[in-house]
């Protein structure tokens, strides 16, 4: 990462501090939400603070020192040395939600399981009346341990990312995100805000060609009209994501045992609306 162009002064970018400042109100509510007070959360930025020095600021590719983390962060060397000797957590995609995210992938970007209009196919519980494919197929296909596919289909439809209709299973439309179950939604949260933020980071930063990051933003609007652009860019964004699903998938099965095969690709869409009223202090007017 580039030295900060300020960093001589010691005064950060204004306009970055109200660029973070933007970022982190929705995240304090979200946190007072859920009872993750100041005291509790910097307790975690502590911690963060400490692993991202030592790991992303390293010199000469030198583990650096308590001293030098102490100065990058400013938290106390006796914190420094206690949470480093601690080591950082490991994050591990849960089983459930990593087999889930694969089974919708298969479903939306596979051939034997798509129409001739590439929309998912509807997929009787087992093989039989004339049909090859099934709920029962998928599953096989994609988890190799021995699950039941009845489990997996008790919990999606819990989760509303698939429903029954004349005794067979439906990929419910926006199956990328549940409709319900906290763990799930909270997990893609982290995951996607996360790669979010740090393409916006590398943009800032100029360190390499920028990623896509883009938005349309109109004001003055009714709430008919935002109703109905809603419903235009859920639309839109399911075609952009379905297709980037497919040809992710065929790549990947190409790429797959190949000894540069360790990259990763995360590519979103969103969509947000509310009343335009004076909600954030540090917004100055409207675009």
């Amino acid at each position: 990462m580039p030295v900060n162009p300020q960093s001589n002064t010691g005064a950060p970018p204004p306009l970055l501090v109200s660029a973070i400042k933007k970022i982190l109100r929705p995240l304090v509510k979200l946190m007072l939400s859920y009872q993750i007070t100041y005291p509790y959360l910097i307790g975690i930025l502590k911690s963060i603070y400490v692993d991202v020095a030592e790991n992303e600021f390293q010199v000469d590719d030198k583990r650096p020192s308590d001293s030098r983390i102490n100065l990058l962060t400013g938290v106390h060397r006796k914190d420094v040395k206690r949470l480093r000797a601690e080591g950082s957590q490991k994050f591990e995609i849960p089983e459930n939600i990593s087999i889930g995210a694969q089974l919708v992938g298969e479903w939306l970007g596979s051939k034997e399981f798509i129409d001739s209009k590439g929309k998912p196919k509807t997929l009787p519980l087992k093989p039989g009346a004339g049909k090859d494919i099934s709920f029962d197929t998928l599953v096989r296909k994609v988890c190799k341990q021995d699950i039941r596919p009845r489990v997996i289909l008790d919990e999606w439809l819990r989760l509303g990312i698939a429903h029954i209709e004349n005794d067979e299973v439906v990929l419910n439309t926006g199956a990328f995100t549940p409709d319900k179950g906290f763990d799930e939604k909270a997990f893609f949260f982290g995951k996607n805000l996360q790669d979010h933020i740090s393409a916006g980071s590398e943009n800032l930063s100029g360190s390499r060609a920028p990623y896509f990051d883009r938005s349309v933003y109109y004001d003055n609007l009714s709430e008919t009209s935002v109703q109905e652009l809603e419903e235009l860019a859920n639309y839109l964004s399911m075609q952009a994501l379905t297709e980037m699903n497919k040809e992710a998938l065929s790549r990947q099965r190409g790429d797959k045992g190949q000894s540069q095969s360790k990259f990763r690709i995360n590519f979103g869409v969103f969509n947000y609306s509310t009343e335009a009223v004076n909600e954030n202090p540090e917004d100055e007017g409207s675009n």
